[in-house]
């Protein structure tokens, strides 16, 4: 019996190490998660009666059900894309029986179920928006029901698919002004649309890969669009990402020192872009991906969690 569990529990971290690992991701969606409920809380200003103690805790809630969405995001890719892995990439989990299909959906439907009780425990009314996301994310899974199309389309592929980001940002800060029983600002869908763009800057990143990396079967953006194309595309969703994340930031009055940070991450972001350009090597295109991660990270920290940590310290 020990064994068995062991066994079982061996496989499930096996798998969660090379498909969706822990510290990597649940880093990423505990910034993005405190981030939304912090810059929400920012925007609303104090509510009588409403603690920091209960910001604190819908910041939490925020987290596991974002968590879990990232997490059936994961699962719901294995059986997009079991078919193309099963011919090209045998060594992934999937095909090569570390997992099945099977205990796949049965993680994915229980986690829909700790989501739900989450949202009913936190406001009622924050169901809607996980359903929401259910539905497109079922969307998502079907390819729009017109998989052969979206296909031969890549980048309206990777736009429709991306959607997936604001609609979890809309549910994550509404853990916050939700359950705090006012409207939402307008600062939130600026915070939804970077979200958006953050995620092309994590989706191309992620799918630059040397010349020599190129794996037959594997869609990546610098095969598809070729690398120069590729980068330049990289390069657009961030200059794009900086605009959008000023002007979040200005309903917060936190814009003057957020764009020392963004000067600073763009000089970064240009130089290993530059490198890549010229020296298409693994190295530089590992650091793109590098890049894509903390840009993602000190961008949401700079529209949440460091502007509540100062004004609580200056208070």
């Amino acid at each position: 019996m020990f064994e068995r569990l062991q066994n079982i529990l061996g496989r499930w971290w096996t798998y969660l190490q090379e498909r969706f690992p822990l510290v990597k991701n649940g880093l990423l969606i505990a910034c993005f998660s405190f981030s939304a409920v912090s810059y929400s809380a920012l925007l609303r200003g104090p509510i009588e009666g409403r603690t920091s103690l209960q910001t604190f805790g819908a910041a939490c809630i925020a987290f596991l059900i974002t968590f879990l969405f990232f997490l059936q995001l994961r699962i719901a890719d294995e059986f997009k894309d079991y078919a193309d892995d099963f011919r090209y990439r045998p060594y992934r989990a999937v095909p090569r029986g570390l997992v099945s299909l099977k205990e796949l959906g049965i993680v994915g439907i229980s986690s829909a179920f700790i989501q739900l009780g989450l949202i009913l425990a936190l406001s009622p009314f924050l169901a809607p928006l996980l359903l929401l996301v259910w539905g497109y994310l079922g969307l998502m899974t079907k390819e729009f029901f017109v998989p052969a199309w979206l296909k031969g389309h890549p980048v309206v592929y990777m736009l429709s698919h991306m959607v997936i980001m604001p609609l979890i940002a809309l549910s994550a800060t509404a853990c916050d002004w939700l359950s705090a029983g006012v409207a939402p600002s307008q600062g939130v869908v600026w915070f939804s649309v970077v979200s958006y763009l953050i995620g092309l800057v994590l989706e191309i990143g992620r799918k630059i890969r040397a010349p020599k990396d190129e794996e037959r079967g594997v869609e990546t953006y610098s095969a598809l669009w070729g690398r120069q194309n590729a980068v330049r595309a990289w390069l657009g969703a961030i200059w794009l990402t900086t605009l959008a994340s000023l002007l979040a930031a200005l309903y917060i009055r936190f814009a003057p020192l957020f764009t020392i940070v963004l000067l600073l991450l763009l000089t970064a972001a240009v130089f290993v872009a530059w490198r890549f350009w010229y020296h298409p090597v693994r190295q530089w295109a590992t650091r793109i991906d590098l890049v894509s991660g903390v840009w993602a990270l000190t961008i949401y920290l700079c529209l949440g969690i460091v502007p509540v940590l100062l004004r609580e310290f200056a208070s």
